[in-house]
Parts: structure tokens; sequence; C-alpha cells
């Protein structure tokens, strides 16, 4: 048994490793479904048996959907300028708090980021992979943290107003 998940879509192929889990995974059905079998499982054992069966399920949907992660630049003074340059794959964040500093954020590699067409003040983050997209947005969020200053006041920052995956 290799325990390796190979995933392929029309977005692309996505693998997992599950090699350190003590679990049997096989293809059932004329290999329509994948099936994960435990045996001896206390509840402990049996909450990480699901949690593969949903890795599973986000690797599915990461390759047919797409996973899409919608963030709002909220300020209460000076405007924060997000610039995406490199094609899609680097956010620059200016003037957050009146600060010079520039802050670039790279983004995990399968991950594009760009402008919201419609909205105002609001960036778009899309991957197949929904650990790397979602660690994107919060390398993204994590770079705004206010410091040293009160933060029920200072609300100013990148945050996720939505997500999940793109309907087609």
């Amino acid at each position: 048994k290799s325990k390796i998940v190979e995933v392929s879509g029309k977005h692309g192929s996505l693998k997992r490793d599950f090699k350190h889990l003590p679990i049997e995974l096989y293809l059932a059905n004329s290999g329509h479904e994948v099936r994960a079998k435990m045996y001896f499982a206390k509840s402990k054992q049996l909450s990480m048996l699901r949690s593969v069966c949903s890795h599973i399920n986000n690797l599915f949907d990461g390759v047919q959907k797409k996973y899409e992660y919608k963030m709002r630049l909220v300020y209460a003074h000076f405007p924060i300028n997000a610039t995406i340059t490199n094609g899609g794959g680097t956010v620059e964040l200016r003037n957050f708090l009146g600060e010079k500093r520039v802050r670039i954020v790279n983004m995990l590699p399968g991950v594009k980021v760009e402008k919201s067409a419609g909205t105002k003040d609001e960036i778009v983050i899309t991957g197949t992979d929904i650990d790397l997209t979602s660690r994107s947005a919060a390398l993204i969020r994590q770079s705004c943290l206010v410091k040293d200053k009160d933060i029920r006041k200072f609300l100013d920052g990148v945050y996720v107003s939505s997500h999940g995956t793109l309907e087609d």
C-alpha cells in the first residue's frame, strides 16, 4: 500500500501523502470511489480517519472547481494600497496605518491573486490546493497586524470576507 493519493482533473493534479497514518486506502467500485479502512480504532483514531476522508474530498473539489478566498482591505483613515506584481504571485501592501514600510507577501506555489473587478478594496485568491490557498490568505492577513495599539479601536487590516469553491 502506497498511501499516496493523486487526483487529477480539469484544473491540474494534486498529490497528498498519508504514509504517517495507520490506515488502508484502496480503490473500490471499479475505480470510482476511494475507501479508507482502519482496524481496532478508538474514537481519536476514528476522527483521524474522518480527517483523511475530508482531505481526499478537498483534493477532488480543488481539481474540479478550484478554491477562492475573497479578502477586503479595511481602513479607517489611511487607505491601504494593494499592488499585485509577479503575474499574480506577489502582493505589495502600502500605506497601512500611514506607515512607509511596503509589505511584500509572496503567494505559495500554485496560488494566484488578483484585484476584484466589481468591488473596490477587495482581492481574490484562487488555487487548487485548499491548504496552500488558505495559507496564502493567512500570510496576507498576518502581514497587516496592528502592533502597540488598541486592536479594538484600530481595526485596520486585510480580512477574509468569504471563501469557498468557484462555481463554474
